[in-house]
């Protein structure tokens, strides 16, 4: 039998009012479904008494709204309409329970254009800063059609698999950083603090340094200004390719062939832009959203601009009343199974599903290789890093080598 435990909940009624408690459930969902078969709506639910466990809030720290907060605040709207609560009171609700301000604040304006006959995703459209085109499309497509709820829920899960595709590769790339940054710094320590005190013993010795550990010293002398030069240099180089990302599509667009020509990385990207351009197609699709427009929409959030080219002659192609899956079958970002697979949606009347099933596969194959990434990363890095300080060890203790024959030499 699985363990109890113990959640602090705040929850909505249908009349909108807001309380608080505590509920003994053996995870969140199942206080979440406990909460709801009471007839009240869960905003929060977190384990009681983590104590010095919580994270903490720096102010002005993190404000940026992310994907997850993205899709807790569609799947929060969701339930909320879902249950009955018009739409002003369940955007007020919203508005209150989010600790994010910018969020905060576009909810507020937004509640404030609806109150004047706005529609919804006209509002929402004026904050795309906050909410992506991908949501607003579908939240249009969602008005016109009358599934607003449904919408909303597709929207939430698009979000979550999009949030956890991101976060694996995350998780495959903080090892490496990590491990980089503590050898950079451990390399930094010894040029500054050990190297010196080997110097000096080597001018009481006399005689000259090998090649190795004059470099070692050399590079110990100038780094004082040497450092600050090169993280200057790559802070500029950072700093420049982000402009030129911004400002020139042609930069963007030779960056991103680029990348996907990565040897390993660029094999996982090609995944990953498979994955997204699949689950946004069809999740724009099954929410009934045309598909000239669906298609200038996922251009637009793919994160690739190679998938986004492909997007545009793609248009080009159905306009002409051509199939979807023959003009992709010449972008070679796509794979041939993609294609095939496009084919048969369209012919058997199913391009939604089969989009879904793509963006299934390409998830799970995204999750094996940033498994295998760190796999094979972690002995390298450990490798790299006990050369790097295994070369310097050895380069500050030839000079005792030579000592030492020396020595032997004249007895």
């Amino acid at each position: 039998m699985a363990s109890t435990k113990t959640f602090d909940y705040s929850s909505v009624d249908a009349t909108g009012k807001r309380s608080k408690g505590k509920i003994d459930a053996s995870n969140e969902a199942a206080a979440a479904q406990a909460l709801r078969q009471r007839g009240i709506v869960p905003l929060s639910i977190e384990q009681a008494g983590q104590g010095m466990q919580k994270e903490i809030s720096i102010p002005g720290m993190g404000s940026r709204v992310t994907l997850k907060d993205l899709s807790v605040f569609s799947r929060q709207f969701a339930t909320l309409t879902a249950s009955g609560m018009s739409l002003l009171r369940s955007l007020a609700v919203l508005e209150d329970q989010t600790a994010k301000a910018p969020l905060r604040k576009a909810l507020g304006e937004i509640r404030s254009d609806i109150s004047s006959g706005i529609a919804l995703s006209t509002a929402m459209g004026k904050h795309d800063r906050i909410f992506p085109t991908l949501m607003i499309a579908m939240i249009r497509a969602g008005e016109a059609g009358g599934f607003m709820d449904d919408a909303l829920e597709r929207i939430a899960v698009n979000f979550e698999k999009d949030a956890a595709l991101r976060g694996k590769i995350k998780s495959a790339l903080t090892y490496p950083v990590i491990v980089l940054s503590f050898s950079f710094i451990l390399i930094g320590g010894v040029l500054l603090f050990i190297v010196p005190v080997f110097e000096n013993m080597f001018a009481q010795l006399g005689g000259a340094l090998p090649l190795p550990t004059q470099i070692i010293v050399t590079a110990s002398h100038s780094l004082v200004w040497s450092g600050p030069l090169t993280i200057g240099l790559i802070v500029a180089i950072v700093l420049g390719i982000k402009y030129a990302l911004r400002t020139s599509p042609g930069f963007r667009l030779w960056w991103d062939r680029m990348k996907l020509r990565l040897p390993v990385f660029g094999s996982l990207l090609r995944k990953m832009a498979v994955s997204r351009f699949s689950r946004n197609l069809g999740t724009l699709l099954a929410a009934g959203v045309p598909v000239l427009q669906a298609l200038d929409v996922v251009g637009a959030t793919t994160g690739n601009t190679v998938v986004t080219e492909a997007m545009k002659d793609l248009q080009a192609a159905i306009r002409d009343g051509q199939p979807m899956s023959g003009p992709l079958s010449k972008h070679k970002i796509f794979p041939q199974m993609v294609t095939q697979m496009i084919e048969v949606g369209e012919e058997s009347g199913q391009i939604s599903q089969m989009l879904a099933k793509i963006a299934d596969f390409y998830d799970r194959e995204v999750d094996d290789a940033a498994e295998a990434l760190t796999a094979s990363i972690e002995p390298l890095m450990v490798v790299f890093m006990g050369l790097s300080v295994g070369s310097m060890v050895v380069c500050l203790y030839l000079p005792m080598f030579t000592v030492y024959q020396n020595i032997g030499g004249t007895s």
